[in-house]
């Protein structure tokens, strides 16, 4: 249970902090609990929901929101996600684990020498 409680919080902070929150909530359910990184993908889905809303909730408020931007990202986000979804449904579960992992350590390494 504890475990839980520590993943979810964690998770929870990232996800606040615009970063998502799948970066350790699949990784955590696959790993440590030995669910199918389908089945991680989808919590993960599903736990985005209220947590994404609290946080654009509170962000609107802070008015650290682009809107000019805003739809189109919406529009190809929306195009992005029934494209991913219908990948994701046809790749084996371990496939999708190792793009997943390529994904993350791309992004990491990236975020290691990015210059700001």
């Amino acid at each position: 249970m504890i475990g839980f409680i520590i993943v979810g919080f964690f998770s929870g902070i990232i996800s606040g902090m615009g970063i998502g929150g799948g970066t350790i909530l699949i990784p955590a359910i696959t790993i440590l609990w030995g669910v199918d990184q389908k089945v991680a993908q989808i919590t993960n889905l599903i736990y985005f929901i209220p947590t994404a809303s609290i946080a654009l909730i509170l962000h609107i408020k802070n008015k650290s929101i682009e809107k000019n931007i805003l739809i189109r990202i919406i529009l190809f986000g929306f195009i992005g996600a029934i494209v991913g979804s219908f990948l994701a449904l046809k790749l084996d579960s371990a496939v999708l684990r190792k793009f997943f992992g390529g994904f993350l350590l791309v992004m990491g390494i990236i975020e290691c020498f990015k210059k700001e």
